[in-house]
């Protein structure tokens, strides 16, 4: 069986893009955890995160790129992290993440061009279709690959949102 590779758009259309982020907004798991929950014996959650992804997401608030989580799960490990890189919105258990795009739009004065959204799964789909730049990891399905303008070189948890975060940092000098 033939498998195309995923849609991509020219760099210079994508670098065009990235330069005028002012929110980036991301999923939790698949992106910056890899796509795995760790539950221990005492049905605790446990989430890894990638520390360069972490510095990242710090950097790109000093050029005055606001960030938000957008998540279909509920945890307090988010919440903690969320705090620690000093996100400026933290959604969780969003049923309709779509929804949510719509009210940080309004809360923000942004437009969609304004806006990149990385995403791992079909929930994010509604999402990634909408923003001005679209994101996934490498490790996405290929349904979600071809909804979005570039795959990071990285998979979810080792470094994509770094990569992105380094996209748009250039691309705004």
């Amino acid at each position: 069986m033939l498998i195309h590779p995923p849609h991509t758009q020219h760099p210079l259309s994508i670098w065009l893009a990235a330069k005028n982020i002012q929110l980036l907004a991301t999923d939790v798991d698949g992106v910056l955890t890899p796509s795995t929950i760790i539950w221990d014996a005492n049905r605790t959650e446990q989430k890894v995160f990638n520390v360069k992804d972490g510095l990242g997401l710090r950097r790109i608030r000093k050029i005055g790129v606001k960030t938000a989580i957008i998540t279909g799960r509920q945890s307090d490990i988010v919440d903690l992290r969320g705090a620690e890189l000093d996100f400026d919105f933290i959604y969780q258990a969003v049923p309709d993440k779509s929804v949510v795009l719509d009210e940080l739009l309004a809360k923000t004065g942004l437009t969609l061009a304004k806006v990149a959204y990385m995403g791992d799964d079909l929930p994010d789909l509604p999402v990634l279709k909408r923003v001005g730049l679209a994101v996934c990891p490498a490790d996405a399905p290929l349904e979600v690959q071809r909804h979005c303008h570039w795959v990071a070189p990285l998979a979810g948890g080792e470094g994509c949102m770094r990569a992105l975060v380094d996209l748009i940092q250039s691309a705004q000098g």
